[in-house]
């Protein structure tokens, strides 16, 4: 009597196949979540504080939003200030905001979940600005 495995007939390779698809379906999935997919977008409106170019290897636009405060009723104390931080990419948008310093500014912004580190320091990526007269 011959003795057959039962594991033998399991088509190996096929089953191999599918594993490393559907990991890299999912490594994917994960990268386009985190790293690709618009979370949120819209305007913010404020002054315009900082604008600046930082970094060592990679060079990003970094820059800051004043957009206004909320003055406290009790007698004494300071308003404070709502700072909004976001990073800017593309040239033509930073050439803009370079000009618009100390000025109300309107700005639209792209909500990343994560971003990579040569596109800015925030999740809040400006693409575009105008001036509010």
């Amino acid at each position: 009597m011959e003795f057959k495995n039962p594991l033998a007939a399991i088509k190996w390779k096929r089953i191999l196949g599918w594993t490393v698809f559907v990991l890299v379906l999912g490594a994917g999935g994960y990268v386009f979540y985190n790293y690709g997919a618009v979370y949120s977008d819209g305007y913010r409106d404020g002054t315009l504080i900082k604008f600046s170019r930082k970094g060592f290897i990679f060079k990003t636009y970094e820059g800051e939003l004043n957009q206004g405060g909320i003055a406290n009723p009790a007698p004494g104390t300071a308003m404070v200030n709502q700072i909004w931080k976001f990073s800017v990419k593309e040239e033509h948008v930073a050439d803009k905001l370079n000009t618009l310093g100390g000025k109300v500014v309107r700005l639209h912004y792209k909500e990343y979940v994560n971003n990579f580190f040569w596109e800015g320091e925030t999740k809040y990526l400006v693409d575009g600005a105008e001036e509010v007269k």
